[in-house]
Order: structure tokens, then sequence, then C-alpha cells
């Protein structure tokens, strides 16, 4: 996609996540809209997959992706983002996004496997997994001799995991050259600002101390600059080194009383509120 068509994708997928969680009156907002432009990037501008299409119309999906570039959503708890994107991109019907966080929905408050949403590879959301999880699945890849790539991101608030920094050893040790990760830097997680949480000190020097090559996003809500920290972390590729991209954002970006605060990490608007948010948000692709 060209930048223009990717900041509309984006407006709508913002869109999108305000009225996934205002109409169950639960999810997580924040986060989601924050990482929207990164996953959007990656999906419609950046990652190989198979875009062929099904007698339904959708996407066809395999959760083993052999061939294809995978992702894998580590902060599982940003889904609205996840769905939104999926959705958009032609894996399921967007209407389908209606059901999100109901009851016998395939749109859990995680993304889970046990209901066969197409795009979704691992449940997630235990925070601190995905790391691993994309490490295994660059290396299978790199004993197949496949020229794809791996994405993952994370939230900064799941650096304070330990299982991170067993998969973050793993990978320069394997030489997982075909291994993107994204850490959402937002400074922000569930019970405050993450320096008086549990500080991360410098994120950067304790991936490169552990051999990784690092990318700088000073702003992972600009489009182009996100499309540009990709091609630089993908440039890398092949050099014996995994690539982590670390992305400053804004958690609840494109919502000005969402933003510069971490009380909507988790928090679904309300009925004022919402309509507040949506005269932010163009709706630019048309709402479910």
């Amino acid at each position: 996609m060209k930048l223009e068509q990717l900041e509309a994708t984006v407006a709508q997928v913002r869109r999108d996540i305000v009225r996934m969680v205002h109409g169950c009156q639960s999810g997580h907002p924040g986060g989601s809209l924050g990482c929207a432009d990164l996953v959007t990037a990656l999906y419609f501008h950046v990652m190989k997959i198979d875009e062929s299409r099904g007698a339904d119309g959708f996407l066809n999906f395999s959760r083993e992706g052999r061939g294809e570039d995978l992702f894998f959503l580590s902060n599982g708890h940003i889904s609205p983002l996840f769905y939104s994107v999926l959705a958009r991109k032609g894996y399921f019907d967007t209407k389908e996004m209606a059901s999100f966080r109901k009851i016998n929905s395939r749109l859990q408050g995680h993304p889970a496997t046990h209901e066969h949403l197409p795009g979704i590879r691992i449940a997630s959301g235990s925070l601190g997994q995905g790391l691993s999880v994309a490490a295994g699945a660059a290396y299978a890849k790199k004993l197949r001799g496949e020229d794809t790539t791996v994405y993952v991101l994370m939230g900064d608030g799941e650096q304070q995991e330990g299982q991170i920094w067993e998969a973050a050893q793993f990978a320069p040790h394997y030489k997982l050259d075909n291994l993107i990760a994204i850490v959402d830097w937002n400074k922000q997680q569930i019970d405050g600002p993450t320096d008086k949480v549990m500080d991360n000190r410098d994120i950067k020097a304790k991936y490169e101390a552990f051999g990784w090559a690092t990318v700088d996003l000073v702003d992972g809500n600009n489009m182009q600059l996100v499309v540009d920290a990709l091609a630089t972390a993908k440039a890398l590729k092949g050099k014996g080194q995994p690539i982590v991209i670390l992305m400053k954002s804004e958690m609840g970006f494109g919502v000005d009383f969402m933003m510069h605060t971490h009380k909507w990490h988790g928090t679904a608007p309300n009925d004022e509120q919402l309509a507040a948010a949506l005269a932010q948000l163009p709706e630019t692709l048309g709402d479910y």
C-alpha cells in the first residue's frame, strides 16, 4: 500500500478498536490504539502472506504458515487491534467484530486458537511467552531453508518477565537473523508508569548486551517512520543477529483523552466517551 492508503486504513482500525471495546464494555483500548500503525504496516505493506482466497472469499490461512512471514502478538490483551487488522485484511468478515468478547464469539478477549479464528496462530496474553514462540518459529524456518521473516510484538511492561530474557539469549545463540521483534516502548502498564512499577532501565542496552541488532523507532505513531524502521530492520536480516525495534509510542494515540496516561490500558469508554472518540477518528473504510 501507498502511505496515504496505510494512513486511511489505520484510521479505520482505530475507529474499530474503540467501537469494539465500547460494544462489550470490556477490553484494552490504550495499547491497541498505540500499536495500530505498526500492525497495520506489517499486514498491509511489509509481510509476505498467502493472498489467495477460498470459495468463501476470505484469505486462505494455515497455522503452520510455510513460505509465509509470520506475526505473533505476545501482548495479547491488545486483541481489538489484531482482530481489526485481520478482518480488514480479509481473513474473516468485518461484521464479526461486533461479537468481540461476547459469549461463543471467536473474538475472545485474548486471542485463542480453539475457536479456529483465521489469522491466529497462538493463544496469547500470558505475558512473556511470545518471544519464545517467535524464536522457535524462526529457528524452524531456518532449518527448512525458508527465506521468510518472523515478527513478534511485545509490550515494555512485558520486558519485566523472566522468560523474555531466556528467549533473548536463545535467539542470538542460534543466529536467528530472520527474527524481528518489536517492543512497544510506551512506558505505561496496567498499574502505572513502567519506571514506577518495575524500572526496565535501558532496554536497548540490554538487548545489545544479549547480542541483538537494534533499530530505534522514535515515533511509532508516524506511519512513514514505522515503514522506514521496518525496512531498516529487514535490511539487517541474514547478518547473524536477531533484530529488535525499540518503538516509542503513545498509549491511546488518536483519542486525546486516552493519551498520556495508563488509565485507558483496560478501560472501556461509555456512550459519551465513545462519541467523543469517534469524532476524532474518521470513518475511512466503512464501519462494520
